[in-house]
């Protein structure tokens, strides 16, 4: 235990005085010691004349090389605008027929109704339903022909700027 009666004393830290020529807020200057970079001189040394042919014909290859990746690139751009283009056309087609489709089978579909609406007997209704699902077989069947045309011709018009691309490409190989 500590002694009461004993009080540790710290000693106690002078304030710094303020000098009368310079304000209170400014803070003494500090200079950073000067220390001067060392300058090392390079060896004047010639390159030899083999390793500058070397360097001068690596720089023309690159350059070359370069040329005919962007040249690729470009036909390869060039190819892909030309297969979207395609592509986008044909899904459009596609869609206008599946459009016709649906609208010529909504219509007899409505024609049917209308008919059946008028109908006196249910023989006459068996007859009509029956007329129209014979005709509807021969039509949806026509139009699945239609639609697979379609589909067959995007896919060939699409597939064309491909292969045509995949050709210059080996040429240029």
């Amino acid at each position: 235990m500590a002694d009461p009666t004993t009080t540790s004393a710290t000693p106690k830290m002078k304030k710094p005085v303020a000098s009368v020529s310079a304000p209170a807020f400014e803070t003494p200057k500090f200079e950073m010691p000067k220390f001067e970079i060392p300058k090392f001189e390079m060896p004047s040394m010639e390159m030899p004349v083999a390793f500058r042919e070397f360097a001068e014909k690596g720089i023309a290859q690159a350059k070359e090389n370069y040329e005919k990746v962007k040249s690729v690139t470009e036909q390869a751009t060039e190819m892909l605008e030309d297969t979207y283009a395609t592509a986008s056309k044909g899904y459009s087609d596609y869609g206008l027929k599946l459009i016709e489709c649906a609208r010529a089978n909504s219509n007899a579909a409505f024609d049917l109704y209308g008919e059946l609406l008028s109908a006196k007997s249910y023989a006459e209704v068996v007859e009509l339903t029956t007329a129209y699902a014979r005709a509807q077989f021969d039509t949806m069947t026509g139009q699945c022909k239609e639609l697979t045309e379609t589909a067959q011709k995007v896919a060939t018009e699409t597939a064309e700027p491909i292969k045509e691309g995949f050709a210059s490409f080996g040429k240029a190989a």
